[in-house]
């Protein structure tokens, strides 16, 4: 819009006064944002040569927004005023500094850096097999000056090669290796693969605490992970969400059996409490679980329960 009012005006098809008319009714949009940013955790918006970035008011990060996605952890934030508080900050309460932590599922990097930026002599290994948004993910570590945090440009599976990926520009935190949408954007990506437990064994890693996001195929993450799970034991926060577990034949049910092979138990977090979870059903409306191991973990259980 600003780029066609301009060029009105220099073809002559409105004069000065309509043209100033005419933009301020398009910069009335900036001080709408600064009366909305109170209400919310972005406090700022920046408006850059060929980039917007928004702030976060609680810790300081900076996030490019790219155009055209709009379920971008900044943009979130200014919709519903926080983005995923509750859990980040039980994810805080449950690690130290020094943990050796795996992002699985990094996106744009909104949770590796400010995991990061909490706990700078820890180091965060985020995984992110889509290209374009492996770029952009560090973009944003970059910017922020994070160098406690390591990108790898791959996803896990209980497989290892190169797998087809789903991906819509439009909604990239919906990248998933199975069509978890009927998107008309989608894009089909073809993305390297490994299993975590080869990676771990290969770079040596003593493993605290996992996050894993990644639309459905937790459990084929986690059936890779086996060896890990059982020998080391981290803390381990994932998404259960049946909508996508059901795209590729299994129930969320299965991830809590898979752990409790390993003498895991589910938690979810309620406030600053963890509470002992079963099963899911059709009445569960939790879509975020913790596990931890009740033999390494005790003092845990026991301060959060």
């Amino acid at each position: 819009m600003l780029k066609e009012i301009k060029q009105e005006f220099k073809d002559g098809k409105i004069d000065k006064w309509q043209y100033i008319d005419k933009m301020y009714e398009q910069h009335q949009l900036l001080f709408e944002y600064s009366s909305l940013l109170p209400s919310t955790n972005i406090s700022s918006v920046t408006i850059e040569d060929g980039r917007v970035v928004m702030t976060f008011r609680d810790s300081g990060i900076r996030f490019i927004v790219h155009e055209g996605d709009k379920r971008l952890a900044p943009l979130d934030t200014l919709n519903f005023s926080t983005y995923e508080q509750e859990e980040l900050q039980m994810q805080y309460a449950l690690m130290q500094d020094g943990f050796s932590i795996l992002d699985i599922g990094g996106n744009y990097g909104w949770y590796a850096m400010h995991v990061a930026k909490q706990f700078p002599t820890s180091v965060i290994h985020s995984f992110e097999p889509i290209p374009f948004t492996f770029q952009q993910l560090n973009r944003n570590i970059v910017l922020n000056g994070l160098e406690n945090i390591k990108t790898y440009n791959i996803g896990f599976s209980d497989a290892q090669g190169s797998f087809d990926f789903y991906y819509d520009p439009k909604l990239s935190v919906n990248a998933s290796l199975a069509k978890v949408t009927d998107s008309a954007s989608l894009e089909k990506v073809v993305c390297t693969v490994d299993k975590l437990d080869d990676f771990v064994s290969k770079h040596k890693l003593q493993v605290d605490f996992i996050k894993c996001d990644v639309e459905g195929a937790e459990l084929l993450a986690f059936k890779g992970a086996s060896e890990t799970l059982r020998t080391q034991q981290p803390i381990v926060f994932t998404e259960m969400l049946r909508k996508w577990t059901a795209k590729f034949g299994y129930h969320p049910n299965d991830i809590i059996s898979h752990f409790g092979q390993f003498g895991y138990r589910c938690f979810v977090a309620e406030g600053h409490k963890l509470n002992a979870f079963g099963l899911v059903d059709e009445n569960t409306r939790d879509t975020n679980y913790f596990f931890l191991h009740p033999d390494k973990h005790q003092a845990l259980i026991a301060k959060f329960k």
